[in-house]
């Protein structure tokens, strides 16, 4: 027999065995997976393109050059000089940013068309 001061600190009982914390997370579906990886691939592959066309419109190395050339001419067309190198670096992200996008893309699209793994319940 327990004291009735004994029951009145037991824990109520819940319905769930297991508290919500400790639940493993559910895999999204696989056509959600498929379609996540293929919208990443596409707008990595659309940057590049974008990027691509980039040496048509404008000489990459002729706005390094100013770029590096403005910033030795002086204090004056310094500023100018630093946003033209800002761009230039913002240019190189961008170019990873692609890259790493038709990589995460790649990499969701064989993880939805591969094997799932089995569930434990």
């Amino acid at each position: 027999m327990t004291s009735p001061r004994r029951r009145a600190l037991q824990l109520p009982a819940t319905g769930a065995s297991t508290r919500r914390v400790f639940r493993r997370r559910h895999r999204p579906a696989r056509w959600r997976q498929a379609a996540i990886a293929l919208l990443l691939g596409a707008s990595g592959v659309g940057l590049m393109l974008a990027l691509l066309q980039l040496p048509e419109r404008f000489d990459t190395f002729l706005v390094l050059s100013t770029a590096l050339a403005n910033l030795i001419g002086g204090v004056q067309r310094a500023l100018w000089g630093l946003a033209q190198l800002f761009v230039v670096v913002l240019l190189v992200l961008a170019a990873m940013a692609a890259l790493g996008l038709v990589v995460a893309g790649g990499i969701r699209l064989v993880r939805a068309l591969g094997p799932q793994p089995s569930r434990r319940n």
